[in-house]
């Protein structure tokens, strides 16, 4: 699959990334937040599971080409998870996020080029490039946080190679798929489901469900729109900027950090904040 054979990336692409980028910011700082980040993640997936069944059964099974990537992408996410959680444990969202999602936009570059035959111009590699020194901006401004071990960091950068990983994993998997909306509903539902089974020994999915309500309700929503939105753009336009768009999530998340979890912010983060705004436009040249 080529470049030539997607649109280039159009104006509602590029909307579609940065609010699939705020929900997806904002349903990890919920469980970031929460008293208890582990039930919270099984929560949120537990629910956008629930909500994706009844879309799967209205739009039907994905084309069987899919299937594949759809296996990959859910034992990854599991694998990626893991890591996610135990990275939240040892060091602060703000920097554990931006860090993650730095390695993870720096992996999908080549790896879009050479597994997907995507062609990336010179305005969608300068974008991305002015993207991946936000996130690493803001992941120097956090590092300053005496919490962010060497284990912390060992757990993080395992976390934004998973992510590459599903990121490729989808981006194949929905443009054989035949239907970004019944491809998201399956890997929803297999993702739930997975989790709720690793789980299992902290207690049946529904009673997790109703323990965290207050999150894993609102997050299990934004998540299933999150992933929906970048679906439907990967399933358009070319997956590296597209992803990195999407990881200006790490950018909306100093705001979510700092105004929520009441973490600092700085002239770093300012910067950071600016560069992600100039990408955006530099992008749209391509």
């Amino acid at each position: 699959i080529s470049v030539r054979d997607y649109h280039p990336m159009e104006l509602i692409h590029i909307a579609a990334a940065l609010f699939s980028a705020l929900l997806h910011a904002s349903w990890n700082a919920a469980v970031k937040g929460s008293t208890r980040p582990t039930d919270a993640m099984t929560g949120q997936m537990v629910v956008a599971a629930v909500v994706m069944l009844p879309v799967l059964m209205w739009t039907g099974m994905p084309a069987m080409e899919s299937w594949k990537w759809i296996l990959i992408s859910t034992l990854v996410n599991m694998y990626t998870v893991k890591a996610l959680l135990r990275a939240y444990e040892l060091a602060g969202f703000g920097v554990v996020y931006p860090t993650g999602r730095a390695v993870s936009v720096m992996m999908v570059v080549p790896l879009s080029t050479w597994i997907a035959g995507d062609r990336i111009v010179w305005p969608m590699l300068v974008g991305i490039g002015l993207i991946v020194m936000a996130l690493v901006l803001v992941a120097v401004s956090s590092q300053r946080d005496k919490n962010f071990s060497p284990q912390a960091i060992g757990w993080t950068l395992l976390a934004g190679g998973g992510i590459a990983m599903y990121v490729m994993a989808d981006a194949r998997g929905v443009r054989v798929s035949g239907s970004a909306l019944g491809y998201c509903a399956l890997v929803s539902i297999s993702n739930g489901v997975a989790m709720a089974w690793r789980q299992r020994h902290r207690g049946s999915p529904w009673s997790t469900v109703k323990s965290t309500a207050s999150v894993s309700l609102p997050a299990g929503i934004a998540s299933a729109l999150s992933y929906l939105l970048i679906l439907w753009v990967w399933s358009q336009a070319p997956i590296a900027p597209s992803a990195a768009l999407r990881d200006t999530s790490a950018v909306f998340a100093i705001l979510i950090s700092v105004v929520w979890l009441k973490e600092k912010f700085d002239r770093w983060r300012l910067a950071a904040v600016l560069l992600s705004a100039a990408a955006v436009p530099i992008m749209r040249l391509g």
